[in-house]
């Protein structure tokens, strides 16, 4: 029998986060002897996670253009295709280490009042999992991006980023000390003044990290002076660069992003053609320094 529990927070590094807010992420407890999924570990000993950025649109599937005004409708209320497209997006989930998402409902009117993330987490046997939301329209829709783990972070923390209301990033911090990671969940607003801004927020957020992986939907393209403002500012570099996430059906803007530190070493990047959201998710394999202990 699986169960939910709240988990205690755990407070960040001296001298970390302190902008934002240190918050609560909820563990599966499972009984008997199952045991919890840990990274894969190459024949030299080092430690590789699975990353995979993915903008869901709540579980809705557009296909073509016009269905952003033919099934607006979904985006309100709920319809029955809204669960299967989740399962198939937790199919894909299963693969993975860290998964962080975008565009999640927190559990409303239009996805049937359950939790996205939480159903994910469930169908991908991922132990931990956290929400933020970030947008609250009452009964109608709750605006969340979610992160998935099968390691137990040692902290996570919750940023409103500047700009108008709506907009939020998460920082999951792994390990402990100078070589600790963090892997920060984003999705950024459709203004460029406003990208800017939410950018040096986050930048100075990571800037005490000696490891960190940022991944999301950043409404800007690799080569967009937002985006040469992060890699610059966070000490950061994209291997994803020139891969193409929208429109799902025909891909011609490269919005979605995991960018990391130059101490990760990177393997197998690739965006994935899985077209149930109006995004395609993008993927990466990176492996750890040894110094670098994710039990800690």
């Amino acid at each position: 029998m699986m169960f939910l529990v709240p988990f205690p927070s755990v407070e960040a590094g001296v001298g970390r986060q302190q902008r934002g807010k240190v918050c609560h992420y909820r563990e599966k407890a499972v009984s008997g002897s199952a045991e919890i999924q840990q990274p894969d570990r190459e024949i030299d000993g080092k430690q590789r996670l699975h990353l995979l950025s993915y903008n869901i649109q709540a579980g809705v599937d557009i296909r073509r253009y016009r269905q952003y005004v033919t099934q607006s409708w979904k985006h309100v209320l709920p319809h029955r295709e809204r669960l299967e497209n989740l399962n198939r997006i937790a199919d894909i989930l299963t693969r993975y280490d860290l998964v962080g998402l975008q565009e999640v409902d927190a559990g409303s009117l239009r996805s049937g009042f359950v939790d996205q993330t939480e159903y994910l987490a469930h169908r991908g046997n991922f132990p931990y999992w956290y929400q933020q939301i970030n947008r609250k329209l009452g009964k109608f829709a709750q605006h969340s991006n979610g992160f998935l783990s099968r390691m137990r972070p040692a902290a996570i923390v919750e940023h409103k980023l500047p700009g108008l209301p709506g907009r939020g990033a998460l920082v999951a911090e792994f390990g402990r000390g100078e070589e600790a990671l963090a892997v920060c969940i984003m999705h950024l607003a459709l203004g460029r003044r406003a990208r800017q801004r939410q950018i040096t927020y986050i930048s100075e957020v990571l800037g005490d990290y000696a490891h960190a992986v940022v991944m999301g939907d950043m409404n800007c393209d690799y080569d967009s002076d937002e985006l040469r403002l992060l890699v610059k500012l966070a000490n950061l570099h994209e291997p994803t660069c020139e891969m193409k996430t929208f429109p799902s059906w025909r891909p011609m803007r490269n919005l979605d992003h995991i960018l990391v530190s130059s101490g990760l070493r990177v393997e197998h990047v690739r965006v994935l053609d899985y077209t149930v959201s109006d995004h395609l998710p993008v993927s990466m394999d990176i492996l750890l320094p040894d110094s670098l202990d994710l039990a800690a």
